[in-house]
């Protein structure tokens, strides 16, 4: 029995969990005689459901917990992430200066150069423009700037977090850095305080100095700051700066277009300033423009006016005369006032009517005649009697060629040097009436021809002058000494070494336009040698005088007669001379110069108003065609004097001179010698400019003729058989200057003969 009961087989109810027994058996459906009914099925299937949804809801519980443990844990790395970027900050921030010394940093001086009317000549120092208020300037100028830079820019505490989050969405799906997010505040805290580095702690810095900015200043006055210190190509600092660099006008009068081609540099001033390319200017301001309108800033008819504007093309470099007088100025700023600290203005003594006509009358001419002559280059310098520069032109073209040639070239002025020999000759007691005799002459090894071997026979010194004759004026220098003409010479205001030998007649030794024109100021102004200057006065922002020039007494460098008789002679090169095309309705007077194969072609010219120099020729030396100082500087000396003219009193030249009567020799009667080539001479000597065909009168010239009691002729005078101005009889020992006058070049003690002649 006991068998039995344990072999025995115990069925399940239904509904109740199946458990198998300890022996491990259990009844299935398949078991059973009688199958359970559909009823009891159905509930199967219904419990299976039920178990199904709940491992269903069951797997939705699983997803929700991890996100949930999701959100948790980016929480808690958040926390931990802010912890550390606020540790970073604490660390990068302890190593700066205390928010208690912090201080807006001076704007780099800026030097306003300005003319004698006012007008802008150039702006100069490390900001190269004024600064100029947020008020002042073109209202399209900020709205261009903040539509492309930072359209939330009035919104924002500093930082942009929408900016900042799209900057970094772009560069991490673009696989590289294109945009920065940093806020017109950042970018500001970076120029004034940072070094460009792109590092973790300039980055942190510059969100610290950012906040300091937004705390201690309003938003104009940050935008303000900005466009008057952001850089923007080109050399240009601020929006003046580059409004003037690029479009030759004041950042009050930018248009909408220049507004956005400005703006539209700042993403990268160097690439895409026009004066690089142009053409992606172009481009980037017509997206800027796209921006202005999405901003609302201004409407579509205004976008499309916008649009129609032609492309700007700037120069690659600033142009225009006036900036060689800008350097001029540079250079002498630290000699009157020392180092500069702050903003500047310079006053000074140029006409800015007058600076672009001298610049406009260089360039014509070499534009008409510079491929057909070789000419490449010009050079232009006016002074007034009291030594202000009212004119300076230092080349053809600044923006292709920064040199000056007017103060830094040192060339041969040729013939225009003779006014320093005669001027010698008068002082040792000769007159314009003494006369020469102009034939073939030998100095040592050296023949000083006249062009093309022509000679004249006996002439006056104002003839010879006037005709420039190269015998006459070496015979001159011989008389009384190449030292006495270098002296001289500087003492009228050259200050280039010269060198003491016989050639120095025909100017040889080399000078700058600049000084061969104020060395001929004195005989414009009745003997003075002034200051020659540029600077009139300088001055503060605020109206502080910081230097003025006061003027002071110009010495006297030469007596009042012989300025009359080197003025009675120079007359006659405008007059019947070499120099014919310059002459104009004023009395005026000067000499032109032709260097060996017209390397130089020089005229300096003067009236009692203005002392004007001009020079052409090329940087390389090399020979012009056939130019003389008779012809392009000539003309250019014509144009600039009758503009500068214009309304002006009529004065006569100082001095009152006037030649003996004689009805011998007249110069009209001796033709002038064809200078169109400077004859051969030794090394480094000159010849003689062409003379015009045609001239104007010029008002009141004296004639100059000779006496003829007692001719003059050829004697031994001194030693040297130079002709004589005894007025007595002299016996003839030779019918031309001896073939050989070399020996030591001393100063030429004056003869018997010429106190008796009063020569």
């Amino acid at each position: 029995m006991a068998n039995r009961r344990d072999s025995r087989i115990e069925p399940s109810f239904e509904g109740a969990p199946r458990a198998k027994s300890s022996e491990g058996f259990s009844v299935s459906e398949e078991d059973r005689v009688v199958p359970r009914s559909r009823k009891s099925t159905a509930k199967g299937k219904s419990a299976k459901a039920k178990a199904s949804r709940r491992g269903r809801g069951g797997s939705r519980r699983g997803l929700l917990g991890i996100a949930t443990r999701l959100v948790y844990w980016c929480f808690v790395l958040c926390i931990w992430g802010g912890i550390a970027a606020a540790g970073i900050v604490v660390y990068y921030g302890a190593k700066m200066p205390a928010a208690t010394t912090w201080s807006i940093p001076d704007r780099a001086p800026n030097i306003k150069i300005v003319s004698v009317d006012g007008g802008l000549i150039a702006n100069r120092g490390m900001s190269g423009g004024e600064a100029v208020g947020l008020h002042e300037m073109s209202p399209y100028i900020p709205q261009a700037v903040v539509a492309i830079e930072d359209r939330r820019f009035y919104s924002h505490f500093g930082i942009d977090p929408i900016g900042l989050s799209r900057a970094m969405v772009t560069n991490v799906l673009g696989g590289h850095f294109s945009q920065g997010g940093s806020t017109l505040t950042q970018q500001l805290a970076k120029n004034l305080f940072l070094t460009p580095d792109r590092t973790l702690e300039r980055k942190v810095q510059e969100v610290l100095l950012a906040l300091w900015l937004e705390h201690k200043h309003s938003k104009d006055q940050i935008l303000e700051m900005y466009l008057n210190r952001v850089y923007f190509g080109s050399g240009a600092y601020g929006v003046e700066a580059a409004s003037r660099r690029y479009f030759g006008k004041s950042a009050r009068d930018v248009s909408l277009s220049e507004a956005a081609l400005l703006a539209g540099l700042l993403k990268a001033p160097s690439k895409l300033s026009p004066a690089r390319d142009p053409k992606a200017a172009e481009e980037r301001a017509q997206l800027v423009l796209a921006a202005m309108r999405e901003e609302g800033k201004i409407s579509d008819k205004e976008y499309k006016v916008a649009l129609s504007a032609p492309a700007t093309r700037a120069p690659s470099y600033w142009t225009g005369s006036e900036n060689y007088v800008a350097d001029t100025v540079m250079e002498e700023l630290p000699d009157l006032i020392g180092d500069v600290r702050g903003d500047i203005i310079v006053d000074t003594t140029v006409d800015l009517t007058l600076q672009k006509l001298a610049e406009q009358s260089i360039r014509r001419l070499i534009d008409e005649s510079g491929k057909k002559l070789n000419v490449t280059q010009g050079a232009l310098v006016s002074i007034d009697d009291s030594g202000a520069v009212r004119a300076m032109v230092g080349g053809y073209d600044y923006s292709t060629s920064q040199f000056d040639r007017a103060s830094e070239a040192r060339r041969q002025p040729g013939s225009a040097f003779k006014p320093f020999v005669y001027m010698a000759a008068l002082e040792a007691g000769r007159t314009p009436d003494s006369v020469r005799n102009d034939a073939p002459i030998k100095i040592g090894k050296w023949t000083p021809d006249n062009y093309g071997g022509k000679y004249y026979g006996k002439v006056t010194l104002a003839t010879a002058l006037a005709k420039s004759l190269n015998s006459v004026a070496a015979q001159l220098t011989m008389e009384v000494g190449p030292d006495a003409v270098v002296e001289a010479a500087h003492r009228m205001g050259i200050q280039s070494d010269l060198q003491a030998n016989t050639s120095i007649a025909l100017g040889t030794s080399e000078v700058t336009p600049l000084e061969l024109t104020s060395a001929y100021v004195p005989f414009a102004n009745g003997g003075y040698k002034p200051d020659v200057h540029f600077i009139r006065r300088i001055t503060t922002g605020d109206g502080k005088v910081l230097y003025e020039n006061s003027g002071g007494s110009a010495p006297r460098v030469i007596k009042a007669d012989v300025v009359g008789m080197m003025n009675s002679m120079m007359t006659g090169t405008v007059e019947i001379g070499t120099a014919k095309k310059a002459a104009f309705n004023w009395p005026s007077a000067g000499k032109t110069g032709t260097s060996q194969n017209s390397r130089d072609a020089w005229f300096v010219g003067y009236t009692a108003n203005l002392t004007t120099g001009v020079w052409f020729g090329n940087d390389d030396g090399s020979p012009m065609k056939k130019v003389t100082g008779g012809a392009l500087p000539a003309q250019a000396w014509h144009e600039f004097m009758v503009a500068a003219h214009e309304g002006v009193p009529v004065r006569p030249l100082p001095g009152t001179w006037k030649s003996t009567p004689s009805d011998t020799i007249v110069p009209d009667e001796i033709p002038s010698a064809d200078a169109s080539q400077p004859p051969p001479a030794p090394p480094a000597a000159v010849g003689q400019s062409q003379p015009a065909a045609q001239s104007q009168p010029v008002a009141q010239a004296p004639a100059r003729q000779v006496r003829t009691t007692r001719p003059a002729e050829t004697v031994d005078a001194a030693g040297f058989g130079m002709p004589s101005d005894s007025g007595e009889t002299a016996s003839i020992k030779h019918p031309v200057p001896p073939g050989n006058v070399g020996g030591p070049t001393k100063k030429r003690r004056t003869s018997i003969l010429d106190i008796l002649g009063g020569g």
